[in-house]
């Protein structure tokens, strides 16, 4: 039996054990992308929201489905069309004849993973009733509010912008994204498996749950523990603002972004069954948790730099606080 199962409360141990489970699972559907399986479990234990763009056919909605299914919760799947309506997504409230008064039928985003495909097909209208849920855990229909379930996750899928028929997500909506991943093309050696694999029968249909919403929320407690120093906390917010005062930037990062880098940061800590968070930490983050929140200028466009090669070299010019190994800076 584990520490939890003993006491009631998880350890780092447990927080390394549950996510060797899921990336197991995981990676049993997803061939050769151990880097976006990781950051995907850093952002669910961060309790954040995760937006994977690529090109169609690279096992986008694939990973958001595996991951859903490897935790045992509710899941509810959202296909985004242009014509899908903000009330589709939060829910509406029916007038019932019996009664004589109105009943709020829930919409698809009341579960613990919601999983938005295609999230740039819908118009901007309905991309903002996402807004909401996803910073306060909670939705608002006709004056009333209504609680989500705990945890909560959104996990959209989109097309670069410049496929044909998708809209590009506002910047508040982007903000509320605690990271971005590419999928990128598989190795010829994954793809080869994936032949032998998905040739016959979906991986998916295999996948059984390995952990449970209750599991997950005494880990995200226990990752909420993880010490920051302060000077670490400086580190993370220099680089933000350094992203401000960019002259290949036109929006810099926002407080939220700072905020959502340091609890990205506290989750990688606890995969590797650290108590405490380097800087390390803090610049491997920085391109996956800043990259869909900036804007570039008209000429870093021109010039084809992309907004992670301005983070980049943004993080290789803020100076790294000096460590210990137990994450303390000398003055304290």
């Amino acid at each position: 039996m584990t520490q939890m199962d003993l006491t009631g409360q998880a350890s780092l141990t447990d927080v390394a054990n549950a996510a060797a489970r899921i990336r197991g699972a995981v990676e049993s559907v997803i061939e050769g992308k151990p880097e976006a399986i990781r950051l995907a479990l850093t952002v669910l234990l961060a309790e954040g929201h995760l937006l994977i763009e690529d090109v169609p056919g690279v096992g986008k909605t694939m990973l958001s489905k595996a991951l859903a299914r490897s935790i045992d919760c509710t899941v509810r799947r959202i296909q985004f069309t242009p014509d899908l309506l903000p009330s589709d997504i939060t829910g509406v409230s029916v007038f019932d004849q019996q009664r004589r008064d109105f009943e709020f039928k829930p919409g698809a985003v009341f579960a613990n993973v919601v999983v938005g495909d295609e999230i740039n097909r819908a118009s901007p209208k309905t991309q903002s009733a996402l807004l909401e849920c996803m910073e306060e855990r909670q939705v608002t229909v006709d004056g009333t509010t209504y609680e989500l379930d705990l945890p909560f996750m959104v996990i959209a899928t989109q097309n670069p912008i410049e496929m044909e028929g998708t809209y590009p997500l506002p910047e508040a909506q982007r903000d509320r994204f605690m990271a971005r991943l590419a999928m990128g093309y598989p190795s010829a050696e994954a793809e080869l498996e994936m032949l032998e694999t998905h040739g016959s029968y979906s991986p998916l249909d295999d996948l059984e749950p390995v952990s449970d919403a209750r599991e997950i929320t005494k880990l995200i407690e226990v990752i909420r523990t993880v010490h920051v120093a302060a000077d670490v906390k400086r580190y993370a917010i220099n680089i933000v603002t350094a992203t401000r005062d960019s002259a290949d930037l036109r929006l810099g990062g926002s407080p939220r972004a700072t905020l959502h880098l340091v609890r990205a940061a506290r989750a990688s800590a606890a995969l590797d069954e650290r108590d405490f968070v380097l800087p390390d930490d803090i610049a491997g983050l920085a391109v996956p948790v800043l990259a869909h929140r900036l804007l570039p200028t008209a000429e870093t466009q021109i010039s084809r730099r992309t907004t992670e090669q301005v983070i980049t070299d943004v993080v290789g010019r803020v100076p790294v606080p000096r460590t210990d190994s137990r994450g303390r800076t000398p003055a304290g």
